[in-house]
């Protein structure tokens, strides 16, 4: 028997703070990043998925723009804390999922996105909710999106074993 879940993507604030306070003590000890390090941008912030389950398949993408603009979520390949070790640009993992909604779009449109990297992506969450009870996400927003303006959530087929 199959049913669905579906999980929130859920702001982090606290690590994103963390991460934005590194920024900050970087730029104010005139000192460069890491070689390889990965910093959060001014439109980024951290968010994260828990998974209860462990046997999901991936089905589908939930994701609502309240206003025109762009989302990018780009995934951590690895259980990462940022207070203890920086984000690596060799830890983010391929393809990132891009979901926008025009300026002529009706206000209830779906947010369009590139099906095939959104379908693989959501795959591969699928595959390291295998592994994982978190996975952290960094949400770029761009052309007017914004966190107020986002409701996005993704929804897997689970496997009951009976």
């Amino acid at each position: 028997m199959s049913k669905t879940t579906e999980l929130p993507f859920r702001l982090d604030s606290q690590l994103t703070e963390v991460m934005r306070l590194r920024v900050q003590s970087l730029q104010q000890r005139s000192q460069n990043r890491q070689e390889g390090e990965r910093l959060l941008r001014p439109n980024e912030a951290v968010y994260r998925l828990d998974f209860a389950e462990r046997s999901l398949r991936f089905s589908h993408w939930t994701v609502r723009l309240a206003q025109p603009g762009r989302l990018t979520i780009t995934a951590t390949s690895q259980l990462w804390t940022p207070d203890l070790t920086n984000l690596m640009t060799r830890q983010l993992l391929e393809p990132a999922g891009v979901f926008w909604r025009g300026r002529a779009d009706a206000a209830d449109t779906p947010a369009h996105c590139y099906e095939a990297d959104a379908a693989e992506f959501g795959e591969r969450i699928a595959e390291l909710a295998k592994i994982r009870k978190v996975m952290y996400f960094l949400f770029a927003f761009a052309d007017g999106c914004s966190p107020e303006s986002v409701d996005c959530s993704i929804t897997f087929m689970r496997s009951e074993i009976t």
